[in-house]
């Protein structure tokens, strides 16, 4: 009851909370409303501004799975060679049986290469010849010594699967500048699959039009694209137009279900692409010299060559995302016969690698287009069955270039065995954090409401990513977060 002029009068009770403390429950639930209001969810791959201008348009990730060994390839040694035999004096964590608490010293020599003089095994003097161009980061450390789940970690920043892939996460982000392909495309070894398949470009709890795309490096480039006889003219416009009727009339009571809508947004994408994908990926316009580059006239490295040149072909088509994957299964997992297996790999990969890095500088791309070379751990120091090496969440290199990322530049350090990265240590979300700030994308602000919290790329509020400016050409011109 309140008095006014004419005597008493009744109030309501929400005019009550207004006017007391509990006020502030309005105030909120207006903030909220607000932001509810402002939140944008998509659902399309229109090109799209990130939260302000980047340096990069688009991402080439190498993924290397198995856990290439920084000690053998990118972060010399000399400590083990000079106390090879001896055990580690503090010991080290162990993954699977058959270790030894012996150093075991790399079997390959190191050279210096390019005006950096950067150390980098002889075993990838490819790689070498574009040392100038690398940012090689020595203090990389991740969560888990398992394979898959180094590799939910690599792409989700968490090591349990079901969340978002980088690759989705950007797609959804920027959408794709090219609307007759897919935003995110994966070039995988037409073999077969490595350690955790399709988990690795999952789009998660996102809509699931921003997961992979599997393109083949070999025949058809992209699966069930064309009937296979030829239909008259009009007929394949007329069934598009009757199943969009027959999606609508489901998609009404089936209302946010993502499956369905990428269902229906890729029958038209299908469309689209038998022109577009056949024009993006026709190799035979490339010059003998462009082919010679990436290694294509040689049996051996031709098969990750085709992968790297159709990625080159891909960004330069507009595509957002490219996920290259080298030999099926497991191909950098020497836990023996490391002397044997590892210049293997890397002669099937090193052509193509620094074959990709020449091409998108001599035409421009690199500058715009980051390329990301990495495994989901690093190796022991110690001996694995006498001449291997077990699984090391604590240490591990990657390799970037162009895009915004220093050039020439060797960044953070390990110990004297390699064994923990000690000097300008690297997380994986801090990592993500940094080549998403280089898109233009804010890993704070880019979120997707899922189980009650809204969801980030990097899991910042867990996981206290932040960039690491340092790694960059233009570094933030406010404070990194």
């Amino acid at each position: 009851m309140r008095y006014g002029e004419s005597g008493p009068r009744m109030i309501s009770r929400r005019k009550l909370l207004e006017m007391t403390g509990l006020g502030f429950g309005t105030v909120a639930l207006t903030s909220l409303l607000q932001a509810d209001q402002d939140r944008r969810i998509y659902n399309d791959l229109r090109p799209r501004p990130g939260h302000f201008t980047g340096t990069a348009k688009a991402v080439i990730q190498m993924v290397q799975v198995g856990g290439p060994s920084q000690m053998d390839l990118f972060d010399p040694k000399p400590e083990l060679t000079k106390r090879a035999g001896q055990p580690h004096p503090n010991g080290v964590e162990i993954h699977q049986p058959n270790n030894k608490n012996v150093l075991l010293p790399s079997p390959f020599q190191f050279k210096r290469y390019g005006q950096s003089g950067m150390e980098l095994a002889d075993i990838m003097p490819q790689l070498g010849t574009v040392a100038d161009e690398l940012c090689l980061v020595r203090s990389m450390f991740s969560e888990h010594n398992n394979h898959p789940e180094g590799l939910n970690m690599l792409q989700t920043c968490r090591i349990f699967p079901g969340r978002p892939v980088m690759g989705a996460w950007i797609s959804y982000a920027l959408g794709s500048e090219n609307q007759n392909l897919p935003a995110f495309i994966v070039l995988r070894d037409p073999e077969g699959y490595n350690t955790s398949g399709k988990q690795l470009w999952s789009s998660g709890w996102l809509p699931a039009l921003y997961q992979g795309v599997e393109f083949s490096s070999s025949g058809t480039p992209v699966r069930d694209l064309r009937p296979p006889e030829p239909l008259p003219p009009g007929v394949q416009r007329e069934r598009l137009d009757s199943l969009a009727k027959l999606n609508a009339l489901h998609r009404r009571g089936h209302p946010g279900e993502s499956e369905l809508e990428a269902r229906i947004q890729n029958y038209e994408l299908a469309a689209r692409m038998q022109l577009a994908a056949a024009e993006a990926l026709d190799l035979s316009k490339e010059s003998e010299a462009t082919r010679k580059l990436y290694g294509l006239d040689n049996p051996f490295t031709a098969s990750y060559g085709t992968r790297c040149l159709m990625a080159r072909r891909l960004v330069e088509s507009g595509v957002r995302f490219v996920q290259i994957f080298a030999d099926v299964g497991q191909p950098w997992d020497q836990h023996s016969r490391m002397k044997e297996d590892l210049p293997k790999i890397c002669a099937k990969t090193d052509q193509g690698t620094a074959g990709l890095i020449k091409d998108l500088k001599s035409r421009g791309l690199l500058d715009s287009t980051i390329l990301m070379w990495a495994g989901e751990f690093g190796r022991l120091p110690t001996s694995q069955n006498s001449d291997g090496r077990d699984h090391n969440r604590n240490a591990f290199s990657l390799l970037l270039a162009g895009g915004g990322f220093k050039s020439g530049v060797v960044y953070g350090e390990t110990d004297e065995f390699g064994y923990k990265a000690i000097v300008n240590r690297v997380s994986v979300p801090n990592l993500q954090a940094s080549l998403l700030h280089l898109l233009g994308v804010d890993h704070k602000q880019l979120t997707y409401p899922h189980g009650g919290r809204e969801e980030t790329p990097t899991d910042a509020s867990v996981t206290g990513a932040k960039i690491v400016a340092d790694l960059m050409k233009t570094p933030p011109k406010v404070s990194a977060s």
